[in-house]
């Protein structure tokens, strides 16, 4: 993954409108621009609602191989304000019953949003298992794309501006001193691991720091 002060000075062509009597040539935008001009985007960003649960984990068998555990997991993100409403599913099987789950969290600033309450986008990442490292996970949502469960969050905003959007996000990590004036507070990833087992599903909800942490209940 490209730095995010490289990817921001990296023009993106954007398309040429033509309109009656001449036409407007929207040339290059990168990130910066986009933030800070659209107002259609900085409209959806004041729309973010308070988020409590962003998914959940259910085993659904483990099993010893060759004197080693193995764990088979279902992972399910929610959409945002329906709990019910499943927009990802994945299985996974890894070493073990220690399983890691990785977010990206974005947070704005309390002047970002429309009630002066601090916000955030929470992107699924990767899972892993103990003797695993980071970097070997398998993959949640795919780094680069809009996640479906904030599908609806730029729907005012043209197919090239999302895909700006998005491909920042995932990057702004590396790099988050360059957005402040844009109104977002932090960039931080949060990993949260639990020992799993059957009969039980882990549901990630959002502590009030805006940490994600994993609550059990059974699997009725």
């Amino acid at each position: 993954m490209k730095r995010f002060f490289k990817f921001v000075t990296t023009a993106l062509a954007l398309t040429v409108l033509a309109f009656v009597g001449g036409s407007i040539f929207y040339g290059t935008k990168t990130v910066h621009d986009l933030l800070a001009s659209n107002e259609k985007l900085q409209k959806a960003i004041t729309t973010l609602t308070h988020e409590d649960q962003i998914g959940f984990a259910k085993v659904l068998k483990q099993e010893e191989r060759d004197g080693r555990l193995y764990t088979t997991i279902k992972f399910v993100e929610t959409a945002r304000g329906d709990i019910l409403n499943r927009v990802l599913e994945k299985e996974y099987e890894i070493e073990g019953d220690v399983i890691h789950f990785d977010a990206l969290v974005v947070t704005f600033s309390d002047e970002a949003v429309m009630d002066g309450k601090a916000r955030s986008l929470y992107l699924w990442r990767r899972v892993y298992g103990e003797s695993m490292t980071p970097s070997e996970g398998y993959d949640i949502e795919t780094p680069g794309t809009h996640p479906e469960r904030y599908a609806g969050l730029l729907r005012e905003l043209r197919q090239p501006e999302q895909q700006l959007f998005w491909e920042a996000i995932w990057d702004l990590a590396n790099d988050p001193e360059a957005l402040r004036d844009h109104g977002i507070k932090a960039v931080y990833g949060n990993a949260v691991y639990t020992r799993l087992q059957p009969g039980l599903i882990y549901v990630f909800k959002i502590g009030t720091d805006g940490h994600v942490y994993p609550e059990t209940v059974l699997d009725m």
